[in-house]
């Protein structure tokens, strides 16, 4: 059984949440999400927690226990608080502007790189932070995931743009390395 898996979720109030045949809908103040049911698990919601159990005790019910578990606490946290990753754009030059529902990177191509956001997506700059939030976890990790591939950090300068939790371990070069 997974330790994770046996953890209850605990319920917030002001979260409403439907078990259909097939996804549970969890709906907060911030929004709506849907993730998929299990039909390996056992879920019951008792007393403002919702606990889910193995209907077996096969490998496959096993490895989705605690997989269904964290999505559903993720959708739940998602609807209440939300999700956010800030990106730093470092660099000579390099500037970054949200324009509605776009973000236009100077990153040191010879044009602007425009990056549609999906829905759901918002984006804020605060000097050269890139913050995206949403309440979908797996789409802000996604939207930012993204954004960093335009120009990751490269180990010389640290020139790119990176996680603001990430460090970047920088390299000596050519004329460093000799003596």
């Amino acid at each position: 059984m997974s330790r994770i898996g046996k953890l209850p979720i605990e319920v917030p109030a002001g979260v409403e949440i439907k078990f259909g045949t097939d996804v549970v809908e969890v709906k907060g103040p911030k929004g709506k999400l849907e993730t998929p049911l299990c039909p390996l698990l056992q879920y019951d919601l008792k007393d403002g927690h919702i606990t889910l159990s193995p209907r077996d005790t096969s490998r496959e019910t096993n490895a989705q226990h605690g997989l269904r578990r964290t999505l559903l606490a993720n959708c739940i946290e998602g609807v209440t608080k939300g999700f956010s990753k800030g990106l730093e754009v470092i660099g000579v030059g390099y500037r970054v502007a949200v324009k509605g529902s776009m973000i236009e990177l100077n990153v040191g191509y010879s044009h602007p790189v425009i990056v549609d956001l999906p829905d759901g997506i918002k984006a804020t700059v605060e000097q050269q932070v890139l913050t995206i939030s949403g309440i979908d976890k797996e789409l802000v990790g996604e939207t930012a995931a993204r954004i960093r591939r335009i120009r990751k950090p490269e180990p010389y300068k640290g020139k790119g743009i990176k996680y603001v939790t990430e460090t970047i371990r920088r390299k000596v070069g050519k004329s460093g390395g000799k003596k």
